[in-house]
C-alpha cells in the first residue's frame, strides 16, 4: 500500500485489567485528550468491558475493539465469543495473533488464520500482531519468522480484505527484558512484511 494512503494508528489493549467502572472513567478521562490526535486511536478491551467502553466512546474518534475471537461464528466453545457477537455489539475492531495468545493458549499461525477469516467475515477491521522473541532474535531469524507468520495467517486474505488488516509489529524481546525495539529496528521488520 502507498505511503500517502497508510494512516497512523495508535492502539493500546487492556490485557486483563479494568473493571467497566474502571473503564468508563479511563475512556473519559482519555476522550478529550486524544481529540485532535491526527491519527487513528483504538482501545481493544477485555469482553466484559465492551458495552460500556463502546458507550463511553460514542461519538469521539475512539475505535472500539475486542481482545481476541474465536472462529466459529456459533457453537460448544465455552468462554469464547465470536465475531459476529461483537460485530452485534458494535465493535469495529479485533486483535488477533498477540503474543501473550500464542504463549499462553497455544494459539499456532494456522488458528490466527482462522480467526482473521472469522473476523474480516463479520466486517470486524482487524489488528493482526506479529513478532519474535529475543532468542529468535539473536539467532538471526527475525524476517524469516515474520515472514513466515505473515504467509500463513493471511492465507487466503483478498487484497481488498487486506486494507481492512492492521499489522502490529510486535517485539516481544522488549517486553519485559530491559531492552527497547529502536525505530530503526521496527521500520526493518515493517519493511519485511511490506515486501
Amino acid at each position: 500500500m502507498n505511503k500517502q494512503l497508510r494512516k497512523a494508528v495508535i492502539a493500546g489493549n487492556w490485557k486483563m485489567n479494568k473493571t467497566p467502572a474502571e473503564a468508563k472513567e479511563l475512556v473519559e478521562a482519555v476522550r478529550p485528550l486524544v481529540k485532535d490526535a491526527g491519527c487513528g486511536v483504538v482501545v481493544c478491551v477485555p469482553y466484559v468491558d465492551l458495552q460500556t467502553v463502546l458507550d463511553a466512546a460514542k461519538g469521539s474518534n475512539i475505535g472500539v475493539g475486542a481482545e481476541n475471537c474465536h472462529w466459529a461464528s456459533s457453537g460448544a466453545f465455552t468462554g469464547e465469543v465470536s465475531a459476529p457477537m461483537l460485530t452485534s455489539m458494535g465493535v469495529q475492531y479485533v486483535i488477533i495473533g498477540h503474543s501473550e495468545r500464542r504463549n499462553y493458549f497455544g494459539e499456532t499461525n494456522e488458528t490466527v488464520n482462522k480467526r482473521i477469516r472469522a473476523a474480516l467475515d463479520a466486517g470486524l477491521r482487524v489488528i493482526f500482531c506479529v513478532g519474535e522473541s529475543l532468542r529468535q532474535r539473536e539467532q538471526g531469524v527475525t524476517a524469516e519468522l515474520v515472514a513466515m507468520q505473515t504467509k500463513i495467517a493471511l492465507g487466503g486474505v483478498s487484497k481488498e480484505e487486506l486494507r481492512r488488516i492492521i499489522i502490529a509489529y510486535e517485539p516481544i524481546w522488549a517486553i519485559g527484558t530491559g531492552k527497547t525495539a529502536t525505530a530503526a529496528q521496527a521500520n526493518e521488520v515493517c519493511a519485511c512484511i511490506r515486501s
